[in-house]
């Protein structure tokens, strides 16, 4: 009997076989593949899915809205003053009175319920975006809401009464100016809602700023061109005098002019972060 066997069997800590670092990064890259092939392999949403979640969220947005429609249209008496500023107004005939009342009541469910309708979008398309996309329009959502409630304010208080004192006193030279509740309405609507479009300039070239499609030298070296583009949209989106279209047409150089210095802004951030 070996009386050394017993201390034969130990092994010495130099025995030990060496790490092979190469099958270690082969494990791992097999072990990272295994992991992709497994996500790669979980169920996606279909289309059905997405179409299903898109009828869910226009439910909802319709139910929103025509809640604030039947509020509008059974309280449109208390609306009434607000709407016509005191202006006397006539009646073609019993349907326009119908007329006038539902399309108030839709543009005023339309801005009240525009919150809700944007909230609604944005849980529908927030799945398919990436993660800059969803940062930038989770961010700025509420800037977007400001700026449309801006402008339609803008509209509302300074766009509407002078365009429409400048007309009627345009008219009242050689004409008994008698307007009624149809054509007033459809003005009403025309100095309000696409100036508050209008007023989404800084939030659209910051977007295109995000995603790389627009830069503050492209914004500065179109400038003159971007200042005729807008005198053509005010021409457009407002009634055909040329007070109505001076009045919009200023605060849309003073947000483009705004837009550049965002651009410029995030673009320093930018470089300063990298």
């Amino acid at each position: 009997m070996d009386p050394y066997q017993e201390h034969r069997n130990v092994r010495s800590p130099l025995d030990k076989k060496p790490v092979n670092t190469e099958d270690e990064k082969q494990s791992t890259v097999k072990n990272q593949e295994r992991d992709e092939v497994v996500k790669t392999t979980e169920p996606q949403p279909s289309l059905v899915d997405h179409l299903n979640d898109l009828r869910k969220q226009l439910i909802k947005s319709i139910a929103t809205f025509l809640s604030f429609f039947l509020f509008i249209f059974v309280t449109i008496n208390k609306w009434f003053p607000l709407i016509t500023r005191g202006h006397e107004l006539v009646v073609l005939g019993p349907m326009e009175v119908v007329t006038f009342y539902m399309s108030i009541s839709a543009a005023l469910a339309f801005g009240l319920s525009l919150p809700f309708l944007c909230h609604f979008l944005w849980q529908f398309v927030k799945p398919g975006l990436n993660e800059k996309e969803s940062q930038f329009l989770g961010l700025y959502s509420p800037v977007m809401l400001l700026l449309f409630a801006g402008g339609i304010a803008f509209g509302y208080f300074v766009v509407n009464p002078l365009s429409y004192h400048f007309l009627v006193s345009l008219g009242a030279v050689n004409f008994t100016v008698m307007v009624s509740a149809q054509e007033y309405a459809k003005f009403l609507l025309m100095t309000t809602l696409p100036i508050g479009l209008l007023f989404e300039l800084p939030i659209v070239a910051m977007f295109l700023s995000a995603i790389g499609l627009l830069t503050s030298a492209s914004l500065k070296k179109v400038r003159k061109w971007s200042y005729v583009i807008l005198a053509i949209l005010s021409g457009l989106l407002t009634p055909p005098d040329f007070i109505s279209q001076l009045i919009v047409l200023i605060p849309m150089i003073v947000l483009y002019e705004a837009s550049v210095l965002i651009v410029v802004y995030k673009e320093r951030r930018n470089m300063a972060v990298n």
